[in-house]
């Protein structure tokens, strides 16, 4: 089974363990590289995020457990990146202010409007169904399209390493208000994947939506898998743990359904660069 996980959050944003108690956790489970991606700061208050002025405290805890735990697990400090355009910093920017090794890009909060960002992630269905009918009159195309541009935006406009959850849109969906098999749908899907091929990126296969029991499927769909592996897109699974206990549920099924759709390695991160390993 893949033996690290790069998209990881701690007590730093909205996650429930320490940094050390996820580092003890991937030792005990032998994991040989362990990438700590805490939610990057966004400039209005919330629940999920970094704060502030609590980030050069999140940077040197990372590298004091690096040292601290060189001998057992290579450790690294990334940020999961949240793209709203024209609100949040230059990726680049953060990425070289700060020192961290690699970045996850994703979106969460859709617009670009400080008070009115619809928020299509968290535990409650109600907020998603509240922002589409507040934001967009209930217009879930409208809404969608919104989302996966955003998308786009940040794969044209930003520089980084691993795609987010990109089609995490359909989670608090539940098929309510479309299928994945609906043409407009699968149409918005592949504009997104093509320019993320174009760019070279990492598609993460995310873990949580099962785990948490809100999806019945991976970000991105196991239909897509094929579909990737035939565009030569490489993937990394991850399982955007919020708790130790959580460092790599359903990691087995994910490299099950990455085989099957002709996978035969995923991306790790290495002493500064991303290499290939075998599944």
């Amino acid at each position: 089974m893949q033996e690290f996980n790069l998209h990881t959050h701690s007590i730093f944003s909205d996650g429930k363990s320490t940094p050390e108690e996820v580092v003890v956790e991937a030792i005990n489970q032998g994991m040989k590289v362990l990438g700590f991606s805490d939610h990057s700061p966004v400039p209005f208050e919330n629940t999920f995020a970094i704060k502030n002025d609590n980030v050069q405290n999140y940077i040197s805890t990372i590298k004091s457990l690096k040292e601290k735990y060189k001998d057992q697990t290579d450790i690294y400090c990334s940020m999961e990146m949240d793209f709203i355009p024209g609100i949040v910093k230059d990726f680049k920017k953060t990425k070289d202010e700060l020192g961290l090794d690699y970045m996850i890009g994703s979106v969460h909060l859709v617009g670009n409007d400080i008070n009115k960002l619809w928020f299509i992630d968290g535990s409650k269905v109600e907020t998603y169904d509240e922002g589409l009918f507040n934001y967009y009159d209930g217009d879930i195309k409208k809404g969608v399209k919104a989302f996966f541009h955003q998308y786009n935006e940040m794969i044209e406009t930003e520089e980084f390493d691993i795609v987010g959850h990109f089609d995490k849109i359909k989670m608090h969906n539940r098929d309510r208000y479309f299928t994945e098999n609906e043409k407009w749908y699968r149409d918005l899907v592949m504009e997104t994947l093509t320019l993320i091929k174009e760019k070279s990126l990492i598609v993460e296969v995310n873990t949580r939506g099962i785990y948490k029991k809100r999806s019945t499927d991976f970000y991105p769909a196991t239909w897509l898998l094929p579909i990737m592996k035939e565009m030569n897109v490489p993937v990394v699974i991850s399982s955007d743990s919020h708790k130790a206990e959580e460092l790599t549920l359903c990691f087995k099924e994910a490299e099950e359904a990455l085989k099957a759709a002709g996978y035969k390695e995923t991306m790790c991160f290495k002493k500064g660069v991303f290499e290939a390993i075998s599944l």
